[in-house]
């Protein structure tokens, strides 16, 4: 359990209070400790899970990647039950623990280096956008970007508050 008590949702602005009542996993009652920033958050995770363009698997899949990097349990735990019920396959989940694309496809395989490249060099190369341009379109590819940049973010967030799963439905 963490270290850190989830506020008390009463002593909430009542607009993030409001927020938090369609948001109610560990890492948003957290959040909640930013009254300035914590409603911009909360949308910013919709538009990650709902308005993002890239496709599901390789999403999940580059997501997966990050919690890995970051060592991350607790994102871990909820966005490897999203890979799994959106289809992405056991081979590709595991893959996403070590960043090897072996026996998994090439698309996967990509994915996977290029979230590795974002989160060691902090930008794409000039092949590796051309490569990627060749399997997203530019929509996609900033999508992609934005994706690991916030997941980086999340992880940052859930290390360092020391969230874990106790409590949760």
């Amino acid at each position: 359990m963490t270290t850190i008590a989830y506020p008390d949702p009463a002593t909430l602005p009542e607009q993030l209070r409001q927020a938090l009542a369609t948001h109610t996993a560990n890492i948003y009652r957290m959040v909640a400790h930013s009254h300035g920033m914590g409603v911009s958050f909360l949308s910013m995770a919709d538009a990650m899970l709902q308005t993002n363009s890239v496709p599901f698997a390789l999403r999940e899949l580059a997501i997966l990647r990050v919690g890995h990097v970051y060592e991350a349990a607790y994102e871990l735990h909820h966005h490897e039950r999203f890979a799994r019920a959106i289809g992405l396959s056991e081979e590709a989940i595991a893959a996403a623990a070590t960043g090897s694309g072996e026996g998994i496809s090439a698309d996967e395989a990509a994915v996977l280096r290029w979230t590795d490249e974002l989160l060691n060099d902090h930008t794409l190369g000039e092949t590796t956008r051309t490569e990627a341009l060749e399997l997203f379109t530019v929509t996609e590819l900033a999508d992609f970007v934005l994706t690991v940049g916030f997941y980086q973010l999340v992880c940052n967030f859930l290390n360092a508050f020391d969230i874990t799963t106790d409590g949760e439905a």
